[in-house]
């Protein structure tokens, strides 16, 4: 039997008209490392050695990018107030909201996918190749996502906010999978030796809970991940 998707109703979710400096507050940490993340491999080289100087002067460039929007109220989550209350409702969606979005999912995809794409090579051919593959596939396929997201092709990043209802749950879902099992990989990349079996583990744990992830996100078990059903006022995040 299978287990039923969990939705949410619209006209049960509490309404709130503006949002409280505490939560815009803490929404700014999140562009930050959203856009700190998108040199690629400017980040591999601090995951892979430590802060640099490059690393240093791109954080702080960042901070202040998005300080002066988070002041201005152009990044999503620092505004005032909910800009999306009803989500059946055919309303533009603002530019900062389709700028960041598509940046997050940029982020989201690439580490996603070349680390998935370094790892099999390691366990096919033996040896690690993840730096060679960030600097020949990281720019290419982050573009591409750009790309995407500047069609407006992406979930959230389209013309109208009509579709977030069910749009929301594709990104948080997106978000929620890649991000723990890369935290995953990584205690694992530090705790196991550099052997091939260990590289066999790391790929198994990796796809294992990109997949356990994603099944979870599709049933709605894991926070906004539920599609919300239409009708009524909503405030989306």
């Amino acid at each position: 039997m299978l287990t039923p998707v969990r939705v949410e109703y619209a006209d049960k979710k509490k309404m709130r008209q503006r949002n409280k400096g505490y939560y815009r507050v803490l929404h700014w940490p999140l562009w930050i490392w959203v856009f700190f993340l998108a040199p690629g491999p400017l980040t591999f080289d601090l995951f892979a050695k430590g802060p640099g100087p490059g690393n240093m002067a791109w954080l702080a460039a960042v901070m202040l990018g998005t300080g002066i929007a988070a002041l201005y109220a152009q990044l999503p989550g620092v505004e005032p107030k909910p800009y999306i209350l009803k989500f059946t409702e055919d309303r533009p969606n603002p530019l900062y909201r389709k700028v960041c979005y598509t940046f997050a999912w940029a982020d989201v995809v690439t580490f996603a996918t070349l680390n998935l794409a370094g790892l099999v090579v390691a366990v096919v051919t033996g040896g690690w190749y993840l730096k060679q593959i960030y600097h020949y596939a990281y720019f290419p396929l982050y573009g591409t996502m750009v790309l995407l997201g500047a069609l407006g092709i992406l979930p959230r990043v389209r013309r109208s906010t009509q579709g977030e209802g069910t749009e929301r749950r594709y990104f948080y879902g997106s978000v929620w999978a890649v991000t723990l099992a890369q935290t995953l990989l990584m205690i694992l990349w530090k705790l196991l030796p550099r052997t091939h079996t260990a590289d066999v583990i790391k790929l198994v744990v990796y796809v294992a809970a990109l997949v356990a992830l994603g099944i979870c996100s599709s049933l709605g078990l894991l926070p906004r991940t539920r599609p919300i059903l239409p009708g009524e006022l909503i405030i989306a995040d």
